[in-house]
């Protein structure tokens, strides 16, 4: 499984529900489509974590890189159907961060050990 991780922080102006709706609602639509096989939204609870990492965590989960393409070439796509739900997440978030993890050993791989 393809992990895209997400951190950011509520946008001045913006409630912490409003973004977690919005974030929703886009990667609903996203896994409706077939496009991402699910994903998971957490918040740092009592302030506990890194500083430079956002107060919110999102785990978008991915089968492969080709269905990983497929979700950012739908956010690309500037539909408007599409660019109204994309719009609604990114309008409510600064300090984004992210980056692209692996289950580990892959699958199908043999383990390989440090001996």
């Amino acid at each position: 499984m393809n992990l895209y991780e997400i951190w950011v922080d509520v946008a001045p102006g913006a409630t912490a529900d409003e973004l977690v709706e919005a974030i929703h609602r886009w990667l609903g639509f996203l896994k409706n489509r077939g496009e991402c096989e699910g994903f998971r939204v957490s918040r740092r609870k009592f302030g506990f974590g890194p500083s430079e990492l956002g107060e919110f965590h999102i785990t978008i989960e991915f089968k492969s890189l080709t269905q990983l393409d497929e979700g950012f070439f739908t956010a690309a796509s500037r539909h408007p159907d599409v660019e109204a739900l994309h719009a609604e997440v990114y309008r409510r978030v600064t300090n984004y961060k992210s980056g692209l993890w692996r289950d580990y050993p892959d699958q199908g791989l043999p383990e390989y050990s440090t001996k």
